[in-house]
């Protein structure tokens, strides 16, 4: 019997401990979606306790914590501190077969030496020890991230954030780390929800444009893009719930952008109309400027509404959403293709069902000279687990050029789940070692260890170009 998480902990083979020792574990970290709060990286945040940097705004561990039976008082509600880590020390014992289970152990050994499995007992003793740690001056937030050897952190940003701390991050030469923006413009598609008329003006206002037509509109993103571009910023992201596809002319386009800044509803077909046609636009701006640009399908949101009144988004009240995506992706994708401006592009989707269909989408558009341009998006959400993330990897391999593969990401607002990258290449390797002792590779340690590099971190220095 192995030991609990010793030094080959999922390394089941001695060709994935030697990959994994030898080539992956110390790469450096390029973590290109997430979100982290730039404010709390320059300001250099310093945590009083815990549950502060571990569980707060972790829904991951809010929906354990409820289906383990905890009182909301404890999760997000105005329960103490200490009685919230608790409440999660209770939780974690039950989490057989759960990554969390992992997640949790491997933070609190790598960051703040913690040997013991957390459970009720241990939980004042590992409290006090690492509250000691976090609160003497070794773990602020920027020790999180250079300790972790992060070379690059892409957050999420709204096209009308105004970057300052990027900016001044930028300026700071104590801070060797890269903190690039992503562009986000998800509130400028939703016509059908209530922002989207506020956003508006609030674009207006940081372009200094008047969106007084749909024209306006796109030349105010694009003035937007331009800015985060400035900055740094080489990369966007769409949370596209509902792959959705409709051809529009410009015209069509522009009498439906204007029903939706009068504040009326359009119909299910226009919003089709307009989703497509601006999307097309940004694939196009985003080409121009050699991003990559992210597309993240098939989630569903907020499904407990009396709990999202409550409680608002990202709280822990998500779940896959089962609507079929190849048709109306492949026609977005050929639209920028046709224009011969098709950008970099990754795509993710919640449900695993669509790991076969985005592995063969990709194959009808890459090219270019450019290795990977059509990436499949590593297991995300719900699926970053280490079954989901062999699932995702397999189909890959299956379908396309896995070694072409730009590897992991946090997605995470926690400063200590850079460990998910040690955890992602734990299994990759592991997965890689499975096929060269089944003899479904040569035991060649040279291309195995370019192979290994190149998906833990090169691939993605490559791609992005950051």
């Amino acid at each position: 019997m192995k030991a609990f998480m010793d030094d080959n902990f999922v390394l089941n083979n001695k060709t994935a401990e030697k990959l994994y020792h030898t080539y992956a574990k110390d790469l450096p970290i390029i973590d290109y979606h997430c979100h982290l709060s730039p404010q709390e990286i320059y300001e250099n945040t310093q945590f009083d306790n815990i549950t502060k940097v571990w569980l707060y705004g972790d829904h991951y561990k809010w929906r354990a914590m409820r289906a383990n039976g905890i009182e909301e008082k404890y999760i997000t509600g105005d329960g103490s501190d200490y009685d919230k880590f608790l409440a999660w020390a209770r939780t974690v014992p039950m989490l057989i077969g759960n990554p969390l289970y992992h997640w949790t152990h491997l933070e609190l050994k790598r960051y703040f030496g913690v040997e013991d499995v957390l459970n009720e007992h241990t939980a004042p003793a590992i409290w006090n020890s690492v509250n000691e740690l976090l609160t003497n001056g070794e773990w602020n937030v920027r020790d999180f991230i250079v300790k972790s050897g992060v070379e690059v952190i892409c957050t999420t940003d709204d096209p009308i954030d105004s970057l300052e701390y990027h900016e001044k991050m930028k300026a700071d030469e104590t801070f060797n780390v890269q903190v690039l923006p992503s562009f986000r413009p998800d509130k400028g598609l939703e016509i059908n929800r209530d922002p989207f008329v506020d956003w508006v003006q609030k674009l207006s206002e940081v372009s200094n444009i008047s969106i007084d037509s749909y024209q306006a509109f796109l030349e105010a993103l694009e003035k937007r893009i331009d800015f985060f571009h400035q900055v740094g910023g080489r990369v966007s992201d769409h949370a596209i719930d509902t792959m959705m596809y409709e051809e529009a002319t410009e015209e069509e386009v522009a009498a439906i952008f204007t029903k939706g800044l009068q504040g009326e509803k359009v119909s299910l077909k226009e919003e089709k109309q307009f989703k497509s046609y601006t999307l097309t636009f940004l694939g196009k701006a985003y080409h121009k400027r050699g991003w990559a640009m992210q597309y993240h399908i098939n989630a569903h949101r907020n499904n407990n509404k009396r709990m999202f009144e409550k409680l608002g988004p990202d709280t822990g009240y998500d779940s896959m959403n089962d609507g079929l995506i190849a048709e109306p992706l492949v026609r977005l994708l050929d639209s920028l293709d046709k224009a011969d401006a098709l950008p970099k592009t990754i795509l993710y989707s919640l449900n695993p069902r669509d790991n076969v269909t985005i592995s063969t989408i990709i194959g009808s558009f890459q090219g270019g000279g450019v290795p990977g341009k059509i990436q499949f998006g590593t297991a995300w959400w719900f699926n970053d687990t280490k079954l989901g993330m062999i699932n995702q990897m397999e189909a890959l391999a299956d379908n396309g050029v896995f070694s072409r593969f730009i590897g992991m990401l946090t997605d995470s607002r926690s400063f200590l789940s850079y460990t998910r990258h040690e955890y992602f290449r734990r299994i990759m390797c592991n997965l890689i070692g499975e096929w060269v002792e089944n003899g479904e590779y040569p035991n060649d340690e040279e291309t195995l260890a370019t192979i290994v590099q190149n998906i833990s971190y090169y691939n993605a220095k490559e791609y992005f170009g950051f």
